[in-house]
């Protein structure tokens, strides 16, 4: 059988030559939509013509969100994502961002330039509670990362049971507990209707001066509840990457406030390379009739 493929991303003719390279057999490009039973596609930039895809069979995500494609009720086909490259990732940011702030490297910057020799006490992340909410690879990534620095690391999910490396693992029911004692949060969950502003004004008020990192997804985090944690000394920063609305406006509160940063969601980009080496193994176990790996649950949203 031929396979008619449709490219739809922001690396286009990227990945039309990697593709070329890798020498897929039985399987052809086609800018016609309409008749690829294969897409390889950026969810946000195909999600407006996933109707016109009347002969889809499987849609393998450059991503590993895949929200953009979920909000449309058209499920009658394998949608897969891109899963276990994104962990050291998300871990250099993190780590990098949370290390410049414990060994406070600005501030050094700016004594630099002033020529002023003047040593800023600092603590250790030895020690430190690490919250990692979602403990799939990329929170697993994270959590080994941490541990590697003498952190304990608790995570959270749906279910709670134990996964490797975590310290322990919780239900989102205790979610709660186990943010009253954190030094660092991190979430790294998808947007699904469960996690909605899961870190809310409520949450987030049993916190003691944490550092938190969004690189999930933006509805995780409730806006306007971290603003009121920030201000009542429960967050005491927040490093932001990925936002409900993006790009971020223009007027959001978050460009100017002295406990936010913000990155415009850049954590861990999908590298082209890595993607296509995942997209021919997924495609090879297609054309033998095997079941394709990193399968996205429908319902789940994950």
């Amino acid at each position: 059988m031929l396979n008619r493929l449709y490219l739809c991303s922001e690396n286009h003719d990227q990945y039309a030559d990697l593709l070329a390279k890798a020498n897929l057999p039985n399987v052809i490009l086609t800018t016609h939509i309409e008749e690829a039973n294969l897409v390889l596609a950026d969810p946000p930039a195909f999600a407006h013509q996933l109707e016109h895809a009347h002969q889809l069979a499987w849609l393998q995500s450059t991503f590993a969100g895949c929200d953009a494609l979920l909000a449309n009720p058209k499920r009658d086909y394998q949608l897969t994502n891109v899963r276990g490259i994104f962990g050291p990732l998300m871990s250099e940011y993190v780590f990098g961002q949370l290390l410049s702030v414990t060994r406070h490297l600005r501030q050094y910057q700016a004594q630099q330039v002033e020529r002023l020799w003047s040593p800023i006490s600092y603590s250790s992340l030895q020690g430190m509670h690490m919250v990692v909410l979602g403990t799939g690879s990329i929170g697993a990534h994270v959590a080994a990362t941490a541990k590697h620095f003498g952190m304990t690391v608790t995570g959270v999910s749906r279910s709670g049971t134990p996964t490797a490396p975590f310290d322990d693992v919780v239900s989102n029911a205790d979610l709660r507990t186990a943010l009253s004692s954190a030094d660092v949060i991190v979430s790294t969950l998808p947007s699904t209707p469960q996690t909605k502003h899961l870190l809310n004004a409520d949450s987030l008020s049993h916190c003691h001066q944490a550092l938190l990192f969004n690189v999930g997804r933006g509805p995780v985090l409730e806006e306007q509840g971290l603003l009121s944690a920030i201000e009542k000394q429960h967050i005491r920063h927040a490093f932001l990457d990925v936002f409900a609305t993006e790009p971020l406006g223009n007027d959001h509160p978050y460009w100017s406030h002295p406990a936010t940063s913000v990155t415009p969601h850049i954590s861990a980009i999908s590298v082209p390379e890595q993607v296509v080496m995942l997209f021919k193994e997924n495609y090879l176990r297609w054309v033998n009739g095997e079941h394709l790996q990193y399968v996205v649950d429908f319902e789940a949203g994950y």
